[in-house]
């Protein structure tokens, strides 16, 4: 009995292993003896192995340059590891900062510092990187209440982005001008026909010209025109302004010299308690420079790294990868540590220089005279003030150490000064502590 249990169960498995066939034929697929519904369609090689690096580099941390401090966090290194191009190379020293093209919707209370701002020269407001634009366009607008030629002349600079087109379109204006000022009784000069070529290519288009010819007394008319039946469209110069000759000058100069009304980056100056925090960096999106398409072309990048590896490269190859590998940064956040602890942060262009970082200190100090050296990590003293944060590694943050000079201590220890903090009050008053 048991011997045909046994034999029964064998031939239920042979039966279930689908149809036989000699060693000599290929083998059958599974779908001649069952048939399935439609494949999905597959994605292209090239697809899936951008999908792939979008989605390695949302979870990857930017790394720091070679010369950072030794003792900053080393979480990327794990993550590294998922890319195959990466395990050939060696581990970096690593800033525990967060990296660009992230799916997630970011959480600003865990990082370093909520975001990237700016100050707005019009109205001193502290405005977010998002907001930049919208709130410099609305207060320009605000000013058209009080002075309408000035703020046509900043919609012009600031609301067109082609330069070439605002410096033809400012000439262009400012020959009206000086054509009414010049020949104050020819009444042809006092009307512009809306369906010029030269109007319509050099002035119509870019906004707040428009305005700007209203605000110094153009007014919009329909006039016959003669030798037509058509009417036709013309901006005529008021008669009452045919004596304000000396301000349409004044406002022509003011239109030809104008720049870009441009906010200001808000340093968000904090001081910290002293901290072991004080290396680690958590930073927000906004800190990288990194597109889309650069993020899909950054998988093949580190790919061809390998070939970099093993071939020698000419200098002009060098540099086009350092040029590259710089353009990925638009700011960074710096922290200087102080010789009895307090750290000292702000928000900086990473294209910016070693100076203003220099001016950045001495405007914290309540002893601004007093001389100071910046040691970079790894312990490299910063003395070209022309050098760019983004050439020495500064990038996207790092913590820096202030030094005294030892001499002007000895001689401020011995008038009996005290400098057990040199920091102003009124910052170590609103001092934080790092989490």
């Amino acid at each position: 009995m048991k011997k045909l249990f046994n034999d029964l169960k064998r031939d239920i498995k042979f039966k279930t292993a689908g149809p036989g066939h000699a060693l000599t034929e290929e083998t059958r697929k599974s779908t001649e003896t069952k048939p399935k519904g439609p494949e999905k369609p597959r994605r292209p090689p090239a697809e899936e192995a951008q999908m792939a690096a979008a989605a390695a580099l949302s979870r990857m941390e930017i790394k720091q340059h070679r010369h950072q401090n030794a003792s900053g966090p080393s979480s990327l290194r794990s993550e590294v590891k998922e890319l195959t191009a990466e395990a050939a190379f060696p581990e970096a020293q690593t800033l525990n900062s967060q990296g660009p093209g992230s799916a997630v919707k970011e959480d600003h209370t865990s990082f370093s510092v909520t975001g990237v701002y700016f100050i707005c020269p019009l109205t001193n407001a502290s405005i977010s990187k998002s907001a930049r634009d919208s709130h410099i366009k609305e207060a320009i607008l605000m000013k058209f209440a009080a002075d309408p030629a000035r703020a046509s002349i900043m919609m012009i600079h600031t609301f067109n982005k082609d330069k070439e087109r605002i410096k033809i379109a400012c000439e262009t204006l400012g020959k009206y001008i000086d054509n009414i000022c010049n020949n104050p009784n020819e009444e042809k000069y006092r009307k512009i026909k809306l369906q010029n070529k030269v109007f319509q290519e050099r002035i119509s288009e870019l906004e707040g010209t428009h305005e700007f010819l209203q605000s110094i007394g153009f007014e919009r008319k329909t006039l016959q025109v003669a030798g037509q039946e058509n009417e036709e469209d013309f901006y005529v110069l008021n008669e009452e302004f045919l004596t304000t000759f000396e301000e349409l000058r004044q406002y022509k100069d003011e239109l030809l010299s104008a720049e870009p009304v441009r906010a200001q980056l808000d340093r968000r100056i904090q001081v910290f308690r002293p901290s072991p925090q004080a290396a680690k960096f958590e930073l927000p999106s906004e800190f990288y420079n990194l597109t889309a398409d650069e993020i899909k072309r950054e998988q093949l990048m580190r790919s061809e790294a390998l070939d970099r590896m093993t071939k020698l490269r000419t200098k002009a190859m060098r540099e086009r990868d350092e040029q590259r590998e710089l353009k990925k940064y638009n700011y960074t956040l710096l922290r200087v540590r102080f010789p009895d602890g307090y750290i000292l942060q702000g928000t900086f262009y990473a294209r910016e220089r070693i100076l203003a970082l220099r001016e950045f200190v001495h405007s914290v100090l309540e002893k601004d005279w007093i001389p100071f050296e910046l040691v970079a990590p790894g312990g490299q003293k910063l003395k070209d003030e022309s050098a760019m944060f983004i050439e020495v590694g500064l990038v996207p943050a790092a913590l820096l150490t202030l030094t005294w000079d030892a001499e002007v201590l000895s001689d401020l220890e011995a008038a009996g000064q005290s400098h057990t903090s040199m920091l102003k009050q009124e910052l170590l008053s609103n001092v934080q502590t790092l989490v």
